[in-house]
């Protein structure tokens, strides 16, 4: 038997810092680092669009003003997924 989750987070992901180098993400008592190098959407972004996050889904996080989806497996490990589009 198996237990189901029992409603929403209650902690939405949040940005923690914005840095010279790139953004830090904290969701679920993790916190991720998402270089400018990796992550370059958001290097020149203003940071009203990077502040909001969202995460429709354990593990999956959208900014939806700057129209980027990323997965965990995608932050944690950037260098399997290579950009495909400039």
């Amino acid at each position: 038997m198996s237990s189901q989750p029992l409603g929403k987070n209650t902690f939405p992901a949040e940005i923690t810092n914005i840095s010279n180098n790139g953004i830090w993400l904290l969701s679920n008592d993790r916190e991720l680092f998402l270089s400018y190098d990796d992550f370059p959407w958001f290097k020149d972004a203003p940071v009203g669009k990077i502040l909001k996050v969202e995460e429709p889904s354990l593990g999956h996080f959208y900014w939806p003003d700057l129209d980027v989806d990323l997965g965990i497996e995608t932050i944690k490990h950037p260098e399997r997924f290579p950009l495909k589009s400039k």
